[in-house]
């Protein structure tokens, strides 16, 4: 039985997966959304949501926590001064998962983590092709 078992160990040791999804979730601040693993969403969404709601909270000490985790100032910046207001009025729940096929590799379930407010991708039009087939 798994009875306390609060994380998934995500076949690493502990400082290799405290620092991959540090990693994440500077790269979830940086870009609003990422493809990963269905099991590394799981676990980012923990992190990145504790990382919201001490940006929310504003405080010196809350700013400390996320210190912790962020280890990129743009990334920390970005939190407290874009993300605490975009979800000033939502309580929890800041991010999504969207479940996607599987790798072709391996076969693991694949996950695409956002942002809940994070706009669509601006579609494609026929002007950005042509740029790209004339470089």
């Amino acid at each position: 039985m798994r009875h306390l078992v609060g994380h998934r160990k995500l076949g690493r040791t502990s400082p290799h997966r405290q620092a991959l999804l540090r990693n994440m979730v500077v790269a979830l601040i940086h870009h609003g959304r990422i493809q990963t693993t269905l099991p590394k969403a799981k676990e980012l969404r923990k992190m990145a949501d504790r990382v919201v709601t001490w940006g929310k909270k504003g405080t010196l000490a809350a700013r400390r926590q996320a210190r912790r985790v962020i280890h990129d100032r743009v990334a920390l910046t970005k939190v407290f001064a874009e993300l605490a207001p975009r979800f000033a009025l939502r309580n929890g729940g800041y991010t999504r998962i969207l479940k996607l096929n599987f790798r072709p590799g391996d076969l693991s379930p694949m996950a695409l983590i956002e942002y809940v407010d994070t706009p669509p991708p601006a579609p494609k039009t026929k002007k950005d092709k042509a740029k790209k087939s004339k470089k």
